[in-house]
């Protein structure tokens, strides 16, 4: 370990329970369905706390804060947004006070995505202090994630503070190791037109839902046909949600929607996805049967719309990317064990970053995402506190 590795230690390790107590009561701050404004405040008293340079609220209401005005940019990325917890029954502890048990913290937002922020925003003082920082800009990015992929980096790039950065580190859960990319995905719905009567002569009606019965059993036996990619793996379809419209449980439906989640490997293109799914459509339904891209335009906890289709491309970087490089050589100097880059079987904000918008990107985070959105949310401590050393030292490795 180098002189640079061992300080940066010593600074984390003096942090450590100020790092803990911030994790503790970020995750104490429910941020369901992307209401980020007040875990946004107290991440901003943090950073004040560490002399940030610049900490506010972007128009969409995501949280930044910066360190630096050199040439090079580089931007942290965590969502800071949550799943709601469902039924509150199915958790043995209470989701937001959470429970710390064999050394792990167990919370909703203790996996995902909240395990980043207090290194990332803790290793960049750190950084900033030893110099490591010099000739750099690098922005802390709290942002709302769940809401859609891909859309908070997107209006950070184009719409506020409008910066373009040469470099992102996304903090989604990685169990340590360096990512180097996923599948991407594309959201579309199936709407059957129908036409209603009275259940009792439902011989004069035409039954919406009938007509979609082909196309489910379509979706559920097309997943064998589709892409792999030696990296990426298997392109993966699946029926995500149903909506039937109906004058009453005693009438026949004149409308059903079903709508599909479709994930993306490398070599499928977004024509030949949607293709797949109009050819489920029998002929004779053709008129009252459409498939359609989804759309996102709902606005903002602060009234901010930024509409965008839900399209996120598949993106990865090869091992011997110099960002990908550096990540390798930032887990060998901290003491991590030696391992192969690896990738999310979810998708991340890098559907903007990497896939739409081409700028390198890695992911690195504690955590193991299959915790993610289940009553067992968690991460281990010493892991989240150990990501800082990691956060510090990446910049300074960049070629």
């Amino acid at each position: 370990m180098t002189d640079k590795a061992k300080e940066i230690q010593k600074r984390v390790e003096a942090a450590r329970e100020d790092i803990i107590k911030f994790m503790r009561e970020i995750v104490a701050i429910p941020s369901m369905e992307s209401q980020i404004g007040e875990v946004g405040k107290r991440i901003q008293d943090e950073m004040k706390k560490l002399g940030y340079d610049e900490i506010r609220y972007d128009k969409m209401g995501n949280t930044i804060g910066r360190i630096g005005n050199g040439k090079k940019v580089i931007v942290f990325d965590s969502h800071i947004d949550t799943v709601g917890i469902g039924d509150p029954a199915s958790w043995q502890w209470d989701p937001f006070q959470g429970k710390v048990e064999d050394g792990f913290l167990y919370a909703r937002g203790a996996c995902d995505e909240k395990n980043s922020t207090p290194g990332m925003i803790y290793g960049l003082a750190i950084a900033r202090d030893l110099g490591l920082l010099d000739g750099w800009t690098a922005y802390y990015f709290g942002n709302m994630e769940e809401w859609c992929d891909g859309i908070a980096p997107n209006t950070f790039v184009e719409v506020d503070p409008k910066v373009k950065p040469d470099f992102v580190v996304i903090g989604e859960p990685t169990k340590m190791l360096v990512y180097r990319g996923h599948k991407g995905r594309l959201e579309m719905k199936v709407t059957a037109k129908g036409k209603s009567a009275h259940a009792a002569s439902n011989h004069l009606g035409d039954n919406a839902i009938y007509k979609l019965l082909p196309v489910i059993a379509g979706i559920r036996d097309l997943e064998p046909k589709l892409g792999d990619h030696e990296f990426l793996g298997h392109g993966k379809i699946t029926v995500s949600d149903m909506h039937v419209k109906t004058p009453s449980i005693n009438a026949v439906p004149d409308e059903a929607i079903i709508y599909i989640d479709r994930r993306m490997t490398f070599g499928e293109t977004k024509e030949a996805v949607k293709k797949q799914v109009e050819d489920l459509i029998p002929a004779e339904f053709k008129d009252t049967v459409k498939l359609e891209e989804l759309f996102y335009d709902e606005p903002s906890y602060t009234g901010f719309v930024f509409p965008v289709d839900k399209y996120f491309p598949a993106w990865a970087y090869e091992e011997g990317h110099p960002l990908v490089q550096a990540g390798q050589e930032a887990r060998q100097l901290i003491g991590l064990p030696e391992a192969k880059p690896g990738k999310w079987n979810f998708s991340t904000n890098g559907i903007y970053w990497a896939g739409k918008a081409g700028i390198p990107s890695i992911g690195f985070g504690p955590g193991d995402e299959e915790t993610a959105h289940t009553v067992n949310d968690s991460v281990s401590l010493d892991d989240m506190v150990k990501a800082t050393e990691f956060y510090a030292i990446l910049p300074s490795l960049i070629k």
